[in-house]
Formats: structure tokens, C-alpha cells, sequence
């Protein structure tokens, strides 16, 4: 398993469609999101209750590059649905398709850097 670096600022990718995601919680429990955003480094879910700040679950999720599971910290929520996460691990493979599925959004943003 891979710890990832997160010194800097990732791109940011919106799924362009509905993108269901699975938590399972620290505690044994299981419960269901969507994916608002995602990056190499962590992303936003809009949650039915968000869960406590600091918990541990495993984050699974489809991207055009296929599913990527890690382990992810959640983050303050920003209101009663959205809250983010980061990742704290995962798997080189899932890193690669994460890596994949975030590409086109770095290459949009340098090439529109000034």
C-alpha cells in the first residue's frame, strides 16, 4: 500500500455523471454516497448524515478508468450532505487509475496557467 503525498494542490475532477460511492466505516458499518468531486488526494460526498469528523472508511468508487478503493480520513463536513475526505492509502493499482482518471483535468489546468 502506498501512503500518498498531498503537499500539493491536486486537480479536481466532477464526474459527469451520477457516481454512486460505498463506505465502509471503521466500525463494520456500510453506508451509501455520491461522488461530488475526487482528486489524488482526497474528494467530496454528498452524504444522507455525514459522518464524524476523523472517522476511517474505505472509500469505493467508479471512474472512467475503472474502481478505486482507499482508505480515507473524513474531513469537517461543509453542511448537512457534503462532506470531504482524504486519502490516507491505497493500492498502487487503484492509485494508477486514480492517477488516470484525474490526467485530463492536470493537463487542462497547466495549459490554462498563465
Amino acid at each position: 500500500m502506498n501512503t500518498l503525498l498531498q503537499n500539493q494542490r491536486a486537480a479536481r475532477v466532477r464526474p459527469a455523471e451520477y457516481t454512486p460511492a460505498v463506505l465502509r466505516i471503521e466500525d463494520g458499518s456500510c453506508t451509501q454516497a455520491t461522488l461530488e468531486m475526487y482528486s489524488l488526494t482526497g474528494g467530496l460526498l454528498s452524504l444522507e448524515k455525514p459522518l464524524d469528523r476523523g472517522a476511517h472508511a474505505r472509500v469505493l468508487f467508479l471512474t472512467q478508468t475503472g474502481p478505486v478503493l482507499g482508505m480515507a480520513e473524513m474531513l469537517r463536513p461543509l453542511s448537512w450532505k457534503e462532506q470531504p475526505f482524504r486519502f490516507l492509502t491505497m493500492h498502487e493499482e487503484d492509485e494508477r487509475k486514480l492517477r488516470a482518471a484525474t490526467q485530463p483535468a492536470a493537463e487542462i489546468a497547466v495549459e490554462s496557467a498563465p
